[in-house]
């Protein structure tokens, strides 16, 4: 007998029970304990008029939880996650704890004090749950054989990423990123992307074609603007950076020089992962190949996202994994943004760390995402109008043909 029909037998029990004598009450316990092998004194509970069983007795209402994390919170912390560019919960809640009030002091974010409160104690679990509504709300729109020098090669030796220091800044990863829309036709501008393995700080510098010069003089700005020395750079196998000119460079500067192994991006993986955060999703897939164009990215590049990303953005870097039976766990650290990473590096000098501080104390988040906002609409505004200058070229020509026959 399961428990509910068990129920039922002693709903329809408990009518003759209660009306029954103390003779017959008794048989009725001792034909009860038979039936449902419950103890005597547990059924006398059960079919006494106080019990559950009873018809007479009212459904008790379940007591609704007070919401501590109200609608108020709710807003602002809407309007705190659109500012740093919908970051997860694990990424927010840090930025929470530090720019709720900075926020506050630039007109950026209006919510009472009790609120900020919240908002600074809220755990990024619970800021997850609170986003599920506005994700599905908000649609994010998120705007693609050569030749080997075996001699040069050779003296490069490749380098996987466990084999990365991870505890000292100036290990950079560098790579092209292609702006050439459907077509590798022609000459189209390329994002050169570098990244620290130590503290996450990227740099990028938009170069038209893919010319060894030309990538090399972008790799020089980029590191004139990092925060930190260059102790090391580890590009792919193309032969836009494997070439004795930057070889010699690197020579010249004391830089040591390493390769991924052939067809493993994983070697080069920080870079990688910039190139789709810091590029992809911003830039998107569009073919860029006018000087105008490269005048906007590099505007962007060099001012207001390098700033946003490097101290707005934070990062969970891998400690360590744990292989149980089939499956691997990996346990990330706190997530910290390469401007706080780099504070807290004994290998940064105190005036570099001072000269960041005073940078970061200058900086409005929301104004610099308006701002980005704004230059990528320029950018595509200037890509529509350079079509639109084509097909009215085309039409010209077409039109003088047309007359000529």
């Amino acid at each position: 007998m399961n428990m509910r029909s068990r129920n039922q037998y002693l709903q329809k029990l408990q009518e003759d029970y209660l009306k029954a004598s103390k003779k017959e009450k008794s048989k009725l316990l001792d034909e009860a304990v038979k039936r449902t092998e419950l103890a005597r004194k547990h059924l006398i509970v059960k079919l006494s008029a106080k019990s559950r069983l009873s018809d007479k007795q009212e459904k008790r209402q379940k007591r609704k939880r007070k919401q501590y994390y109200d609608g108020e919170v709710k807003v602002a912390l809407v309007k705190c996650w659109q500012i740093f560019d919908h970051p997860c919960g694990q990424r927010l809640k840090p930025l929470l704890e530090t720019e709720v009030d900075r926020l506050r002091l630039f007109n950026e974010l209006s919510c009472s004090d009790l609120v900020a409160e919240k908002l600074q104690k809220i755990s990024f679990r619970t800021i997850d749950e609170k986003l599920i509504h506005q994700k599905e709300v908000e649609l994010l729109n998120r705007k693609y054989h050569q030749k080997n020098h075996p001699l040069l090669y050779h003296k490069m030796p490749t380098k996987t990423t466990d084999e990365f220091k991870k505890d000292i800044p100036g290990q950079v990863q560098v790579d092209l990123v292609e702006h050439c829309g459907a077509s590798a036709a022609g000459e189209f501008l390329n994002t050169f992307t570098n990244t620290d393995v130590f503290s996450g700080w990227c740099e990028q510098e938009a170069v038209m074609g893919r010319g060894q010069q030309r990538t090399f003089s972008g790799l020089t700005n980029c590191r004139r603007r990092s925060p930190f020395v260059w102790n090391e750079v580890h590009p792919d196998n193309d032969t836009t950076f494997i070439n004795w000119h930057l070889y010699n460079y690197c020579l010249a500067e004391k830089i040591d020089f390493s390769r991924l192994r052939p067809f493993k991006k994983n070697d080069n993986c920080f870079v990688e992962q910039k190139n789709s955060t810091h590029v992809r999703q911003i830039v998107g897939y569009l073919r860029y190949d006018t000087p105008q164009e490269q005048q906007i990215l590099n505007s962007l590049y060099r001012n207001e996202l390098r700033l946003y990303k490097n101290f707005f953005q934070p990062a969970m870097k891998l400690k360590e994994k744990i292989r149980v039976k089939d499956k691997i766990h990996k346990k990330y650290d706190k997530p910290k943004t390469p401007y706080h990473r780099l504070l807290e590096s004994e290998q940064i000098p105190k005036v570099t760390k001072q000269q960041l501080m005073r940078i970061y104390n200058n900086l409005n988040p929301a104004q610099l995402k308006r701002n980005i906002d704004k230059k990528l609409n320029l950018l595509y505004q200037t890509y529509q109008q350079k079509h639109k200058n084509k097909n009215l070229n085309i039409n010209n020509i077409l039109k003088v043909k047309l007359t000529k026959n």
